[in-house]
């Protein structure tokens, strides 16, 4: 048995077992084509972010052809393999599967669907939907695509989120960030600069919701701010830049649309973002949230206190960080806990009574997992997650096929391990004297 993980397993296991095919009213949306049928489109859509390997998704499927043979002609329904597409799965925010979004009269603003999973409860909440774009519309407040270029047209802040910046204010804004910043180059009488501009400011309020502001979208008049131009060697318009801290500027040669946009910035987003937390499990919900946000989630169980001190613990903490750093863009969950303090949870895994310190990979919506079989170092952490990413390794069921009762425990206060306290002898009966005669 393998895990489904990394784009070249998930691919032939689509070619098997497609959730979706030519066939079906469901639409697959791609990055190619998102931008064109559903962001473009003056049609509602709900779209499905799904993964093949998904049991939920695999139960949704056939309800969710059901709705879109039901609304066909009257409401769009799409799909996107996000785990195949993992950009486009960014781009809108999904962790969990199946994550479904409405997109309506702003389409840069979808709506998450909170409904039931059968057909009828998804078409009800597709008319509701469809109910409120054309009261919307009949009231003069669309905040479609084609009203949204009017806007821009009219002078409209649709560009609230792209940041002006000119030769006296870019060194200070962007050259010593720490954010990431992709700047334009623009001329205002440059046709390819018109046709850019609505997408470059979607792209840039979406941007910088999806990465907290740390990725800035920028725009710079380089027929008025011509030092910059100079220094940048700005020959052509327009031209885009990517500043990062510390390395020298690099030419965007992407797609022009906001979906492509998005999708790079999200890339360097990540590239740049902090590595995921490394939480000690101490309760069920710590388990839990974490193993069911996360396609999987990497446990450790690490020496009892007394058997490593701070020091050591610290030494096998400091290689999960290391190997969450370098594995992040998986969007795995890490985890770690006490030899002897979840037994039930090692004995599920294969792991208790011996062998510490272990690593368990684990799959929560499978219920299985692979066992780190080399050593608890960089080099054979890193070889362990490496076969699992691209779908290799030998993988087992959870005993019991699903999580054991987690303990709550204190968590770990950073300190050496203290024996337990024994009870003081009062030897205050006890003759000395007679006691050596006895030993002598």
């Amino acid at each position: 048995l393998l895990f489904v993980v990394g784009t070249v397993s998930c691919t032939l296991f689509l070619a098997v077992n497609g959730l979706y095919s030519a066939s079906d009213d469901v639409i697959e949306l791609t990055p190619t084509n998102f931008n064109k049928e559903v962001i473009q489109s003056e049609s509602l859509w709900l779209v499905e972010f799904y993964a093949p390997w998904c049991g939920h998704c695999q139960r949704l499927t056939p309800e969710w052809k059901k709705a879109a043979t039901a609304l066909k002609g009257v409401v769009k329904v799409g799909a996107v393999d996000a785990d195949k597409h993992q950009s486009l799965g960014g781009q809108y925010g999904v962790r969990g599967f199946p994550t479904i979004k409405i997109f309506g009269a702003n389409k840069n603003k979808a709506e998450d669907y909170q409904g039931g999973r059968t057909s009828d409860a998804i078409v009800d909440a597709a008319l509701s939907a469809l109910r409120s774009l054309v009261k919307e519309r009949l009231s003069g407040r669309s905040g479609g695509y084609s009203s949204g270029k009017q806007s821009r047209q009219s002078g409209g802040g649709d560009k609230k989120d792209v940041i002006e910046l000119t030769d006296d204010s870019f060194d200070k804004n962007v050259i010593n960030s720490d954010d990431v910043w992709m700047v334009e180059f623009y001329a205002p009488w440059c046709g390819h600069c018109k046709n850019l501009e609505p997408e470059w400011a979607a792209a840039a309020s979406e941007v910088k919701e999806q990465t907290k502001g740390k990725v800035k979208l920028a725009a710079v008049d380089a027929t008025v701010n011509q030092m910059l131009a100079g220094r940048y060697g700005i020959r052509g318009f327009p031209t885009i830049k990517i500043f990062q801290k510390g390395e020298d500027p690099v030419d965007y040669d992407g797609g022009r649309t906001r979906s492509d946009i998005i999708a790079r910035a999200l890339d360097l987003f990540s590239d740049n973002a902090p590595p995921p937390e490394l939480l000690e499990i101490i309760s069920e919900d710590v388990l839990k949230s974490t193993c069911d946000a996360h396609q999987l989630c990497i446990i450790s169980v690490l020496p009892h206190i007394l058997d490593t001190g701070a020091s050591g613990r610290n030494s096998y903490l400091d290689v999960m960080l290391k190997m969450a750093e370098k594995y992040k863009k998986k969007m795995w969950g890490w985890l770690w806990t006490e030899a002897g303090a979840q037994s039930d949870l090692e004995s599920s895994l294969g792991i208790g009574g011996f062998g510490y310190p272990a690593m368990a990979a684990v799959n929560a919506r499978k219920m299985k997992f692979a066992l780190l079989k080399g050593s608890f170092s960089e080099q054979g952490i890193n070889e362990f997650l490496r076969e699992l990413s691209v779908g290799r390794g030998s993988t087992a069921p959870v005993g019991g096929g699903a999580f054991p009762k987690i303990h709550s425990v204190e968590p770990w206060d950073g300190k050496d391990g203290e024996l337990p306290v024994e009870d003081d002898i009062d030897l205050s009966d006890v003759d000395l004297d007679d006691l050596g005669k006895d030993e002598l």
